[in-house]
Parts: structure tokens; sequence; C-alpha cells
């Protein structure tokens, strides 16, 4: 604020407004939205990418599933919890010394991060990655489901279509409009819907533990103590299939961009255009997923399939408007 003499009077003159400023924090912020966005994006896409590699290791490297889960997660889980290390040593040993977060912590590690990514890859294995994925899907319907249920409310409309889309396009994936056969495997079946109900309680049951912990050091441990449990199932040194270059690729890119980048770049989108937006740009590993497992891996996905596909993920649309 200045202050000048004219005609003997004293002005008070106000600073002008900055528009230059303005226009620069605008830009700013558009360019911060528009990194959430792509982030977002390129987390689903590498999951959808690294869906489409297991398979190629399951059926035709004959890679074992449990013994890719436990690479995946003892590599995985050290190498978050190295990091956390790092950035937050004193919060990483913390949990440990609450047993009611204790016990939470290793209920996760097994209900929710290990038996998602079994049940996922099991699905995988036993019909192909879009399929899976696709499947996988449905889990946020069970996941609103499951909310106006602990909030004793009658489910609106909204969320009663997301129900319908989500069977008539499972119903349609796995019988192509014919109830007398399936187009894939029960055990395709009950693996698919498996991770659903897997990735429901992934999602929800460490919100308390996230709110008090960093998110790198729950995930971390997650991992790292699936991993272990895993290992009594599949040692991570009873390596099998065949292994040559495209195998050690394959099998690199589903540890370090499948897992790791992939979750990073999650994470930090959701931080910067929050989890609603985040979750429903994810929507494009289904897609991704598809697009691959179509080009690349041969595999033969008919009219009722896309039809079917696109029912499920429009329920995720439907969720999140209702939001």
């Amino acid at each position: 604020m200045e202050q000048v003499s004219k005609n003997g009077e004293c002005v008070v003159i106000e600073p002008s407004f900055n528009e230059t400023d303005t226009k620069q924090d605008n830009a700013k912020e558009k360019s911060l939205r528009i990194k959430g966005f792509t982030l977002a994006i390129l987390a689903a896409t590498l999951w959808g990418i690294s869906g489409s590699f297991g398979q190629y290791l399951f059926q035709q490297k004959g890679v074992g599933v449990e013994w890719m889960i436990t690479v995946r997660m003892l590599v995985s889980g050290f190498i978050l919890l190295a990091a956390s290390f790092f950035t937050n040593r004193q919060s990483l040993f913390t949990i440990w010394h609450n047993k009611k977060d204790t016990r939470q912590l290793v209920f996760f590690s097994i209900t929710g991060m290990l038996a998602v990514q079994y049940t996922y890859f099991a699905a995988i294995s036993h019909s192909n990655a879009a399929t899976a994925t696709v499947l996988q899907f449905a889990g946020p319907v069970l996941i609103a489901v499951y909310q106006a249920l602990k909030n004793k409310r009658l489910p609106s409309l909204t969320e009663i279509i997301a129900v319908f889309l989500a069977v008539l396009g499972t119903f349609l994936l796995v019988t192509h409009g014919n109830t007398s056969t399936l187009s894939i495997s029960k055990m395709a079946l009950i693996m698919g819907l498996s991770s659903a109900v897997a990735l429901a309680i992934y999602t929800l049951q460490p919100v308390k533990l996230l709110n008090k912990y960093p998110s790198n050091t729950i995930v971390g441990w997650g991992m790292f103590i699936g991993g272990i449990a895993f290992s009594f199932v599949k040692a991570p040194w009873e390596i099998t299939g065949v292994w040559d270059f495209n195998t050690f690729l394959a099998a690199t890119f589903i540890v370090i961009f499948g897992t790791l980048l992939a979750f990073y770049a999650y994470l930090t989108a959701v931080k910067i255009i929050g989890g609603q937006k985040s979750s429903l740009l994810a929507s494009a590993e289904p897609l991704s997923a598809t697009i691959i497992a179509v080009v690349w891996m041969n595999v033969s996905f008919f009219a009722m399939d896309w039809i079917g596909s696109a029912c499920i993920i429009a329920t995720i649309f439907i969720i999140n408007r209702k939001k």
C-alpha cells in the first residue's frame, strides 16, 4: 500500500491485482491435474499389461501361479519397506507396538493383499487376463452394496442399476447368453468372482490403518507378510517353468512395473486428484487388459464378451457419478 500527496491531500492507493500470478497459479493447477489424470491412467494400464504378461507366463512358459505370487509380493514388499525405511523410518515399526493394529495388518495381509493377488492371477491362469480383470471389477459394486447394508439403508436406484449391470455383464461374459454352457471354466468363474470379493476387502479393510500410518508402510508390510505366508505354499527358490530372456522380462515387468511403479503412480494420483477420480480412471485397466489379450495373446473376444465387459465397466462410472 502506497501513500502519495496530490493537491495537498493524502491518497491511499491499493496494490493492483496481479493477473499474471493468477494465470500462473491456474496453469500450475491445470498442469498438476493433468499429471494426476495421467498417473492414474498409467497405473491402470500397467496393471492391465501385467495381467497379460501373467497369462503369458502361466500358459506359455509354465510358470506357476503360486511361485509368481510369492516372488512378486516378497520383492515388492521388501522394496516398499526399504523405501519407507528411508522416508518414514520412525513409523515403519510403530505399527508393531500396537496389538490391535498388528492384528488388523496381518488380517489385511492375508485376506486382502494376498487374496486379491492370488485369486486374480489364478483366474488368469484358468481363463485369460481380459476376462479375469473384468470379473474383478465387479468389486466396486460389492463395496457399494456393503456400504448400504452397513449404513442400514436400502440401496439407491443407481446402486440397483449398478448391481443389475454387474450381474448381467457377468452372465454374458461367462455364458455368452446360453444358460446351458459356460464360455469359461468353473474354476475361472470362481476365482474371478473371488477376486472381486477380495478386491472389496482389500479396499475397505485397511482404511483405519491407512489413516494412521503412511500408505507405503501398510502396503509394504501387507505384501511382505503375504509373501512370507505364501512361501509355505510355494517357496521362492522352487522355481517352475521354462526360463529364457522373454520369461525373465515378463516376470520383471510384473514385479517392477505392474506392482511397484503402478502402485506409486496410483498413490500419487490419489494425492493429486483424489480417490474418487482415480478409481474412475482405473477403469482403463480392464480395457487395456482386453486390448492386449486380443491383439497380443490372440484371445477370442466375441460380441457377448464385449457387451458383458461394457456392462461391468459401466457400473464403475455409475457408482462414481452417484458420489
